[in-house]
């Protein structure tokens, strides 16, 4: 992306901002997250796409030799130590290669994991403000809109 150009609104916008060849691994990596979290909701933030479900869950952006994407919480990478071996780069960072072949069913994995992640962690927080406020809280009702065993 040029880094001139004014900070893209829409996820469109971001993607327009990459030459012709980009935008077919950009956009499958797009359509993968959207297919493995279908109620995230899409927007930018730090300048980059952003999918949001119960808080941030997944960030990617492109690089000259590569595609990005963040975050690689501890859990991921407990969670998947083999299949991110060779992607990690630095404490957050998954780097994909473009000399190579994307990995989009292992991006696919990490975005179901970190759905599960995020959720976990809402019913961690509902239930915690319920029982500050001296109610109940029934996580299997969002454990349920999300297809999910309660944890």
């Amino acid at each position: 992306m040029n880094r001139k150009q004014a900070i893209p609104k829409t996820v469109d916008d971001y993607l327009a901002g990459f030459p012709h060849a980009f935008h077919a691994s950009l956009r499958k990596i797009r359509a993968t997250i959207k297919r493995a979290a279908p109620g995230a909701k899409e927007t930018i933030s730090y300048w980059i796409p952003t999918f949001k479900l119960n808080g941030a869950l997944i960030y990617f952006a492109g690089f000259k030799a590569h595609i990005g994407l963040y975050p690689m919480t501890a859990t991921l990478r407990r969670q998947f130590p083999k299949e991110l071996s060779e992607y990690l780069s630095g404490k957050a960072t998954a780097k994909f290669p473009l000399d190579q072949p994307i990995p989009y069913t292992l991006i696919e994995q990490i975005v179901r994991f970190r759905v599960k992640e995020n959720v976990v962690e809402a019913n961690r927080m509902n239930m915690a403000r319920a029982q500050k406020k001296g109610r109940r809280y029934g996580q299997e009702d969002h454990c349920k809109k999300y297809n999910l065993s309660v944890v």
